[in-house]
């Protein structure tokens, strides 16, 4: 797919590249002259080495697609073998240009691996292998040169103990193990030193390189990626802002979802130790949510904590509207939930779910959370008028809402709209995917098409979805997802209108509306069981 949009071009990735390189100053200038870039001479020696390694690695990517590729005929096995080789050796070029750049680059390869539906498997395989939890590292002297621009003090002065070898390291922080001097683990997240210096270019320097592509192969449209990254950045950048997110998401399950209460989870935040670039939280002694042997040894069922993840999401989306919009692996945590709670069935405990890193929440106003739940359970329901009608009201149009439900449901449209009840709960063949690459190759420009005309906040949720798929996907993929999906965009539905009932009529309507919903979930919920049960007795 990638040399789609690449070959035939060789003289625009060559002009791409001599401007790149020869314009590197004058594009830094004109960065500086921006009065909301911080440091001019920062972003003035910044920007034009990125713009440079930057152009060279999208050169040297686009040579070996036109060299390697050369003369192999279309659909032949020789030149399948050959763009595989040539995905896998670029996108790991991709991400070490992720790597040496850092911060917004190592977020934005996060983002490529959840885009199956636009960008070749090889690639995601990639940056989803990389990307997560093995990001590049702060020295300890940097480590201590931010407590003490922070608190005034260095690390073994703020804590009784301080473990200088971080836990782990994303793209924009690392987080490393303390105890406070009344005794407590605490987990310490500090920002990482060059952040603040470098956030600008490379919004900057990426935001360039976007648009250029832009105008060299218009169907490659990724500008509206760089304004999400204007706006979501600068808050994820202030940790005192993510604390308040995960304090909020807590209180909104406590209020809207308490049934849900016991079962979801926020680290405890020290304000007392914590600033905008250092949080102190809650040390959380638990297990990653896809480390399946390691949630087995807590005695919880991976099928179990699938549903619960589903669960948790469905609930912050179709009736919060306050929305976690980066739970990859690495941010979810998983441990025995409260008060020996237990599934009386299976004899295992139920689990809890630790949320981490509450930088990225979106929020969804009344319209669009009414229309994106309609949808969810038009599709669950193969109601094809109400998944053209409300994909409609979210921006894809007429003309591409049957490409908005395949991505959303990452099936071919046939299944999509297929009437038999468990039209979606049926897990995904090969032939499946292979058909949803053909149309990621075939309808690439439709697809950055319908990108650019979705609502932000809605390609937020996209991403969200695909990060929960990829979760699920590594839990054994629960057929329960779409049940629960299904219940959850019902619900919500039921409750918006319940809030907007004008006379008695209205409200008899919408108990007799609630009524057959519940019929047809209990026909998705015996249709799950009957398909596992086949899948048990077939082996």
């Amino acid at each position: 797919m990638a040399s789609r949009f690449l070959s035939g071009s060789r003289r625009k990735w060559v002009m791409t590249g001599s401007l790149l390189l020869g314009g590197g100053g004058a594009i830094a200038a004109a960065s500086s002259s921006n009065e909301n870039i911080p440091p001019t001479v920062k972003l003035f020696t910044a920007v034009p080495f990125r713009l440079i390694l930057d152009a060279f690695t999208a050169a040297t990517i686009a040579f070996d697609y036109e060299y390697s590729l050369w003369g192999l005929p279309e659909g032949s096995l020789e030149r399948l073998k050959v763009k595989h080789e040539v995905h896998t050796r670029c996108a790991r070029r991709l991400r070490d240009l992720c790597f040496h750049n850092g911060g917004i680059y190592i977020k934005l390869g996060q983002h490529i691996s959840q885009l199956e539906y636009v960008v070749p498997q090889e690639y995601v395989q990639v940056m989803r292998t990389s990307m997560l939890n093995k990001c590049p590292i702060s020295s300890y002297e940097q480590i201590c040169a931010v407590f003490m621009k922070e608190l005034g003090r260095p690390p073994h002065e703020v804590f009784k103990e301080f473990d200088p070898v971080p836990l782990a390291s994303a793209s924009l922080a690392q987080v490393h193990a303390a105890r406070t001097h009344d005794g407590k683990k605490v987990a310490v997240k500090i920002q990482h030193t060059h952040m603040t210096d470098t956030a600008a270019a490379d919004s900057a320097t990426v935001g360039l390189i976007v648009n250029f592509l832009h105008w060299c192969f218009p169907s490659f449209d990724y500008r509206w990626l760089i304004d999400e990254i204007h706006d979501s950045v600068p808050k994820e950048l202030d940790f005192l802002y993510e604390a308040k997110n995960s304090e909020k998401c807590l209180d909104n399950f406590k209020r809207l979802s308490p049934h849900m209460a016991d079962y979801i989870y926020a680290p405890k935040i020290y304000w007392n130790l914590s600033t905008s670039k250092l949080l102190t939280m809650e040390f959380m002694d638990a297990a990653e949510v896809t480390d399946v042997n390691a949630i087995r040894k807590q005695g919880i069922q991976p099928t179990e904590v699938a549903k619960l993840v589903s669960q948790v999401f469905a609930e912050m989306i179709f009736k919060h509207g306050f929305v976690h919009c980066d739970p990859h692996a690495a941010n979810m945590l998983v441990r025995p939930a409260p008060s020996g709670k237990r599934n009386i069935l299976a004899g295992k405990k139920k689990p809890q779910l630790v949320l981490l890193d509450h930088g990225l929440y979106k929020t969804l106003d009344f319209p669009t959370r009414s229309n994106y739940a309609a949808l969810w359970k038009a599709l669950i329901f193969a109601d094809v008028k109400g998944i053209k009608e409300n994909s409609v009201k979210l921006g894809a149009g007429e003309d591409l809402y049957t490409l908005f439900a395949g991505i959303l449901t990452m099936r071919p449209w046939n299944r999509v709209a297929d009437p038999s009840v468990d039209h979606l709960m049926i897990q995904g063949t090969e032939s499946d995917r292979e058909e949803l690459q053909m149309y990621a190759s075939q309808y690439f420009s439709q697809i950055s098409e319908l990108l650019s005309r979705l609502p932000r906040v809605i390609l937020l949720m996209l991403k969200t979805n695909d990060c929960l798929r990829a979760v699920n996907s590594s839990l054994g993929a629960s057929l329960d997802t779409f049940l629960i999906i299904g219940r959850v965009s019902s619900e919500a539905i039921i409750e918006m209108r319940m809030q907007q009932k004008k006379s008695l009529w209205s409200g008899l309507s919408i108990l007799v509306e609630e009524i057959i919903v519940e019929a047809r979930l209990l026909g998705l919920q015996v249709a799950a069981w009957l398909f596992q049960l086949r899948r048990v007795l077939c082996g």
